[in-house]
């Protein structure tokens, strides 16, 4: 995605994968719908905002009894791993880190883009995630697994299931590649929108076990 320790919308550079790792399509997509709405605003002097949600999370986010693999989100997966007793696979080990920011931070953010006070966000590209809430994958599954030995109902599930190593060519195939990090920096939002995330990771994550497993 980026070099930089904090992605910035401006300014980062952007970096994509081969073209026979055909997971980059995903990203290449956004990005090329960033590029076309940036240019026809600016040449047609249109008015028009952009957003970036990275890593929103919260209930309702995905199905748990429909999860193919790859087909759903981290978080979800793993919740739907311990609903049927599966074990959690850590592709590559889990290593990769994301900064996850709750779904009621990110509309909040949202309403405000919308809102668009004194025509503030025009032309504009927002960032709409916390890099305080950085983890890695493996980090991630094992608080979910905590979590959900608070949930009576699935205390026998637990004990059958294990936090296991997979490669990523048995998860995703032969065309998957990753971004070892990917952090937002989001000062544009903070002094534009005078908004900032509340939610903390782990009241992130109890809000969206009990949601599933309660």
């Amino acid at each position: 995605m980026s070099p930089d320790q904090e992605f910035d919308e401006e300014t980062s550079p952007l970096m994509q994968g081969p073209i026979n790792k055909e997971r980059w399509i995903y990203s290449c997509s956004k990005q090329l719908l960033d590029r076309i709405i940036y240019a026809y605003g600016k040449r047609d002097n249109l008015r028009f905002t952009l957003f970036r949600p990275f890593n929103w999370i919260g209930p309702t986010q995905d199905d748990i009894h429909n999860t193919p693999p790859g087909g759903v989100r981290v978080i979800t997966q793993f919740i739907s791993n311990i609903f049927y007793g599966k074990d959690i696979q850590l592709v590559d080990g889990g290593k990769q880190k994301r900064s996850f920011i709750f779904i009621d931070d990110g509309i909040e953010a949202l309403f405000k883009i919308i809102e668009n006070k004194n025509n503030c966000t025009d032309g504009k590209i927002f960032n709409i995630g916390n890099p305080k809430n950085n983890a890695s994958i493996g980090e991630i599954a094992h608080k979910i697994f905590e979590l959900a030995k608070n949930y009576p109902k699935h205390k026998t599930t637990l004990k059958k299931i294990k936090i296991v190593n997979t490669p990523s060519k048995k998860y995703y195939g032969s065309g998957y590649q990753d971004v070892e990090h990917r952090v937002p920096s989001i000062k544009r939002a903070q002094e534009t929108l005078n908004w900032a995330p509340k939610t903390t990771l782990d009241e992130a994550l109890q809000k969206t076990v009990e949601y599933y497993l309660k």
